[in-house]
């Protein structure tokens, strides 16, 4: 499985951040580490060639690809690796110092049966692992590179510093995710400001690796970060499993399980914790190499997803060796998902992961995995997939966008027509029948009044700020006719009269579409709007009618923009 074969070609990637240069990772030949001089610190070697980037690969991934090999050659060693030094560097692993490029389409071709084998074989095995290789390496990794350890952790702990002088400790967190790099971030934050004292919010999506649940128990009981206050932001109230079978799997364009796990539960959460603060400072994991869109990301920058919240990021120009030769050097305690040969931990289910992390859920996490697949196998037959294993394969799921062949799609298509009678009116007819919940959707364009209009024909009238009326609803609850009248053509900043009307149909999108994904809450700078026990509801004395809820999302909800799909 495992091919060796010539070094690697030189190419050298400098990219300057913040005013620290981070330079290629270059590799000693002789010492069998990666090192960031032209000349190698330890030996005086010059390099044998360089990498973008590059990870240690710890004991364990290496017995695991060992089963792998054994399984398919016979009589194959399966503890042959943790006896080399063995690194990573993109699609290839560094055996003493040649690369070995790994076959990830064979693996994925695996039957579940084969990987239940290469299983038992590791659990026969991992009792016998000698580290003896990997400390020796790793030690001489971090002597090697010292420099650039005191270089990279000084500016950080520089850079967070500063930040006191405009916010108190109590206007602080740290995004915490239980990967390594927010638990290198939460090492910077509390050296930096030398204390334990700013709070941890802990995104828990439902979809962790059990690894991650069972780090974040430890992180608060490690002597680095005992006492640290650790919060739990989690969707007490949506089932994964259940919402797939809704609205489909999440997909690369549609991770919709984001904004209904992670963003919403965490704007909740922020606004709990700092229910008083108008302006809070969130310390974030993120780095421009983990992928081609945070690559863009700026160090300091007001979120985009969650209100009031200015998100920076410490160690947004580190590279992965960087994150490493960190937590090497401290030696503070990380997820055990890293030693496993994950790369990035998330959710386990997450349409962003590669081929090689689903191989290793597939082997670390089988029953769960096995699941899944039936559910994306059941899925696809259900859209009308011709050759539903090949769909999954390929990754087909994962590139989904729309809603086609989603029943619940349809509520996303209003259906409605200019009344005769009355000028700039318009007869909708919903697909959900009315109820008190639709003019929660009218509060953010100004203040109900129920008492004005005929209340046996359903009328409700929303009135600006000097009391005129601007908008006139008529429909009676239960029934699906309802008939919107536009008094004014400007309502919520707009700019004509077909604006006014679809920022009507945005409210109306919302009222049909609602699943209670909570992605309102995290717009809303004012904790105005509330999702609970499946009730949308908008805090009158909160909202300012600011409009950002009406005009945030193309077409008004966060699930038309999932589930989008044309009219025939």
């Amino acid at each position: 499985m495992l091919t060796l074969g010539d070094d690697f070609e030189s190419s050298e990637v400098e990219n300057i951040g913040s005013g620290l240069a981070v330079k290629a990772v270059n590799w000693c030949g002789h010492c069998n580490l990666p090192f960031y001089e032209q000349l190698c610190p330890c030996c005086g070697s010059k390099k044998a060639f360089s990498v973008s980037d590059i990870r240690p690969v710890f004991p364990e991934e290496q017995l695991l690809l060992g089963c792998i090999d054994s399984l398919i050659n016979e009589n194959e060693d399966p503890l042959r690796y943790t006896k080399h030094t063995v690194w990573c560097a993109g699609n290839y692993y560094i055996i003493d110092g040649k690369k070995s490029k790994y076959d990830l389409k064979r693996l994925s071709t695996l039957a579940y049966e084969k990987i239940k084998q290469i299983k038992v074989l590791y659990d026969q095995n991992v009792s016998q692992i000698d580290r003896s290789v990997f400390n020796e390496n790793i030690n001489n990794f971090v002597k090697t590179n010292v420099d650039r350890y005191n270089e990279i952790t000084e500016e950080a702990f520089r850079y967070i510093s500063n930040f006191r002088n405009d916010f108190s400790l109590d206007e602080m967190f740290v995004s915490f995710s239980g990967g390594k790099d927010s638990t290198v971030v939460s090492s910077l934050v509390s050296r930096a400001l030398g204390t334990n004292k700013v709070i941890h919010i802990f995104g828990d999506t439902t979809l962790e690796f059990p690894t991650t649940i069972s780090y974040s128990r430890r992180f608060i009981k490690n002597p680095e970060s005992r006492g640290i206050r650790v919060v739990i932001a989690r969707n007490f109230e949506k089932n994964f499993d259940s919402l797939c079978e809704t609205i489909g799997p999440p997909s690369r364009v549609m991770r919709w399980c984001c904004t209904v796990f992670k963003t919403g539960a965490i704007q909740r959460t922020i606004s709990s914790v700092f229910k008083d603060k108008n302006r809070i400072l969130s310390f974030q994991g993120i780095r421009h190499s983990e992928s081609v869109s945070r690559s863009k990301y700026k160090r300091e920058t007001e979120s985009p997803k969650i209100s009031k919240q200015v998100a920076v990021a410490p160690i947004l120009y580190w590279k992965d060796i960087d994150v490493w030769l960190y937590i090497l050097s401290t030696k503070i305690d990380f997820n055990d998902a890293y030693k496993m040969g994950y790369t990035r931990v998330g959710c386990w289910c997450c349409p962003n992961n590669g081929s090689w992390s689903e191989f290793l859920t597939k082997v670390y996490n089988y029953e769960k995995s096995k699941q899944w697949y039936d559910y994306l196998i059941g899925f696809a037959v259900k859209i009308g997939k011709p050759d539903p294993e090949e769909y999954i394969a390929s990754g087909g799921w994962k590139a989904r966008q729309g809603g086609y062949g989603i029943d619940y799609s349809k509520n996303s298509i209003i259906e409605f027509k200019p009344c005769a009678t009355e000028i700039n009116s318009f007869n909708y007819v919903l697909l959900k029948p009315i109820s008190l919940e639709l003019y929660e959707f009218f509060k953010p364009f100004g203040t109900l009044n129920f008492d004005l209009g005929n209340i046996r024909l359903g009328e409700v009238f929303v009135l600006n700020n000097r009391g005129e009326i601007i908008i006139k609803l008529k429909g009676r609850i239960g029934t699906t006719n309802l008939k919107v009248s536009i008094l004014d053509p400007h309502l919520a900043n707009a700019r004509t009269m077909a604006d006014a009307e679809k920022k009507i149909k945005c409210q109306i999108t919302k009222f049909q579409m609602c699943i209670n994904c909570k992605a309102c809450e995290a717009v809303c700078k004012f904790d105005a709007i509330s999702v609970r026990n499946n009730k949308y509801i908008i805090n009158e004395n909160k909202c300012t009618h600011c409009y950002q809820c009406i005009n945030h999302y193309v077409s008004g909800c966060y699930m038309r923009e999932v589930l989008c799909i044309k009219r025939n």
